[in-house]
């Protein structure tokens, strides 16, 4: 009797350690758990077939806004490249130009006139020229003169002699080549020689450039290149036999 009571007493006592160890104990782990709800959010839900849950994936992160280059226009060019290429691409129209040779098929007073000049230059004497050059409006223009300066007088200056044999010699070179009826259908229509002066120096053959040179030297030629065209002197009367210029230059 009195060993069961002692036995009772002891499962009594035991019981009572172990209530009293879980009450101790359960304020511990609910700190815990309170905490990992509050990381992780709510457990998730029983699926319903009884399978364990496939754990939610965690949410992506999101990007950071991308910065986008600020782009400067360019500014336009300069130059106009696709229009430079389509003119330089478009062949240079060369118009014809008719050369004559055959003074006989001129208008009478031209051709009157040019033998009058060629008689007066072979003759060596300048002042024979001058009633050829004419007065006032009519006047022949010269290079270098102002229309009141006195033409002879000019051409005396523009030989390389003081006599103007040099200037007599040049208007015969002139007056011995071709020729071109220039501006035809105009006020400022004349039969102009030498042909060069009418004519693209890149458009003249062999032929034509031995007829230049017995004009003008090499290295005037190189000139005439690099100026874009005949520059030496030239003659040109109207069709009715004036006399219109004897002038050198563009």
């Amino acid at each position: 009797m009195i060993r069961n009571l002692a036995g009772r007493a002891r499962a009594a006592r035991l019981v009572m350690l172990l209530l009293a160890g879980g009450v101790f104990c359960a304020p511990m782990a609910a700190p815990a758990a309170f905490a990992l709800s509050e990381l992780n959010g709510p457990p998730p839900a029983p699926a319903a077939n009884g399978e364990n849950p496939t754990p939610a994936e965690a949410p992506e992160e999101a990007a950071p806004d991308e910065q986008v280059p600020l782009e400067i226009p360019m500014p336009d060019p300069l130059v106009d490249k696709a229009a430079t290429e389509t003119k330089d691409a478009a062949p240079e129209v060369v118009q014809p130009v008719e050369v004559l040779t055959d003074v006989s098929k001129i208008p009478a007073p031209v051709a009157r006139m040019r033998e009058l000049i060629v008689e007066a230059a072979a003759s060596g004497d300048i002042e024979r020229l001058r009633p050829l050059l004419g007065k006032g409006p009519t006047q022949t223009q010269v290079t270098g003169s102002g229309g009141d300066e006195d033409p002879i007088a000019t051409l005396k200056g523009l030989s390389g002699d003081q006599d103007g044999v040099e200037i007599l010699a040049i208007l015969l070179d002139v007056l011995s080549t071709g020729f071109v009826l220039a501006d035809k259908g105009t006020p400022e229509e004349a039969y102009v020689w030498p042909y060069f002066a009418e004519k693209p120096l890149s458009s003249l053959t062999p032929p034509e450039k031995v007829d230049l040179f017995r004009l003008v030297t090499a290295g005037d030629f190189a000139g005439m290149e690099e100026f874009g065209s005949y520059n030496f002197y030239r003659v040109g009367i109207t069709p009715d036999g004036q006399w219109k210029f004897f002038v050198a230059g563009d």
